[in-house]
């Protein structure tokens, strides 16, 4: 019995870390640097960002990014 339930324990937490992250793109890479020391934060997780966008790294600190600006021209 107990062998029945560690398999499944084992399973399951297989088929949770295959689980896609919930977003289906990502952050754009930052390719410019801030010249300041401590730049300002907009945002700190992406839940205080509005619908459709990310909490993302940006040249001065972080800021709510949505789909259309982080996909590359």
């Amino acid at each position: 019995m107990k062998s029945v339930a560690a398999l499944l324990l084992v399973g399951m937490l297989i088929v949770w870390t295959e689980l896609p992250a919930g977003t289906a793109w990502s952050c754009p890479p930052v390719r410019v640097t801030c010249a300041r020391p401590n730049p300002p934060n907009q945002c700190y997780t992406d839940r205080q960002c509005k619908r459709f966008e990310k909490c993302c790294i940006s040249s001065c600190g972080t800021r709510c990014i949505s789909r259309l600006l982080a996909i590359p021209a």
